[in-house]
């Protein structure tokens, strides 16, 4: 039997955050990290940016190796910075930092959290066709269900926190069921390139596939 995981308190604030939300801007992939840089300072405290030495998990996976090795797109470098921010300056992540922005969740992700994040790379988005994507990409509410299905509120779940089977409420309100898989998990059935990606309010995982809301 799945242990389930539900932080509903914290669903809720973030679902009211997300309901202030205006409408989508475009965005290239160069205003994009000028964008979430800007409202870093805004959007996280000096507590929030403080990180405790049991959350610095081993970073574990194949797709590790593609994570700069030095600079703010680097593991060191994300720790510092909030989601969004750290997103940014890593280049695995660009398609998916185009999509938060999109949907104008930049200060939800950068806000004090605590987050688990499961984020497609960026071959994962190339691999749906570029004429869905692009109604994905203008459809607003369709975006930002499956972004936030993406997102898990209220815990910092690494990979052994991960590691029994568990289904897992996510902010878009539907479940993701995690399963052990070696060293690493799948999450609905997509592999973890690279876990325990630690910034300053959450961890990130870093999947091979867009995960799809029922």
């Amino acid at each position: 039997m799945k242990n389930k995981l539900r932080i509903p308190g914290v669903l809720v604030a973030l679902a009211l955050a997300l309901a202030a939300c205006g409408g989508g801007t475009a965005a290239t992939t160069a205003t994009t990290a000028a964008t979430v840089t800007t409202m870093t300072e805004t959007t996280m405290t000096e507590t929030t940016m403080a990180m405790s030495d049991d959350l610095m998990a081993e970073n574990v996976g194949p797709g590790c190796t593609a994570v700069p090795a030095d600079g703010e797109g680097s593991f060191d470098g994300m720790a510092d910075d909030p989601a969004a921010t750290a997103a940014s300056n890593n280049p695995v992540l660009s398609t998916l930092v185009e999509a938060v922005v999109e949907a104008e969740l930049v200060d939800t992700l950068n806000s004090e959290g605590p987050f688990t994040i499961f984020a497609p790379y960026n071959d994962a988005f190339a691999a749906i066709p570029a004429d869905q994507m692009s109604e994905i990409m203008a459809d607003k509410e369709q975006l930002t269900s499956i972004l936030t299905y993406h997102v898990v509120a209220g815990e910092r779940l690494d990979l052994a926190a991960l590691a029994e089977d568990m289904e897992i409420t996510t902010v878009q309100g539907g479940t993701v069921t995690v399963e052990p898989a070696g060293d690493l998990v799948t999450v609905n059935g997509a592999n973890v390139l690279c876990g325990n990606v630690q910034t300053a309010n959450a961890v990130v995982h870093i999947i091979d596939t867009v995960l799809t809301p029922a």
